[in-house]
């Protein structure tokens, strides 16, 4: 009898990691593989971004080798300020596209209402 139960029980759990796991386990379709061409708008927000990590890569870069020496004094003012503005520009841009997002998506939704 406990033998029976034992057999029984592992072979209910087994069944029940099957059914689990079964999603894991199937090939994804063709289709659902394949992104979407971003459109326009889509596009411009990732220059800006690669705008602005860019920006504020080089400044770290700059600031690390001035700390370090390799950068003197006269060479990190001249180059922190236009990094700096460069950086504040791409902010600045991605900060207004996030603005007039919000406002499109608020006025879609008070249209809808």
């Amino acid at each position: 009898m406990t033998a029976l139960a034992l057999v029984l029980a592992a072979l209910l759990a087994a069944a029940c990691v099957v059914y689990v796991a079964r999603p894991f386990l199937r090939e994804p379709e063709a289709a659902d593989d394949r992104l979407d061409e971003p459109g326009e708008l889509e596009r411009r927000r990732l220059a800006l971004e690669e705008e602005r990590d860019r920006a504020l890569a080089a400044l770290k870069q700059l600031e690390f080798d001035h700390r370090t020496g390799a950068v003197s004094d006269e060479d990190y003012r001249a180059l922190v300020g236009s990094l700096r503005r460069q950086a504040a520009d791409a902010l600045r841009a991605l900060e207004l596209r996030a603005a007039e997002t919000a406002e499109t998506t608020e006025g879609t939704v008070v249209a809808r209402s």
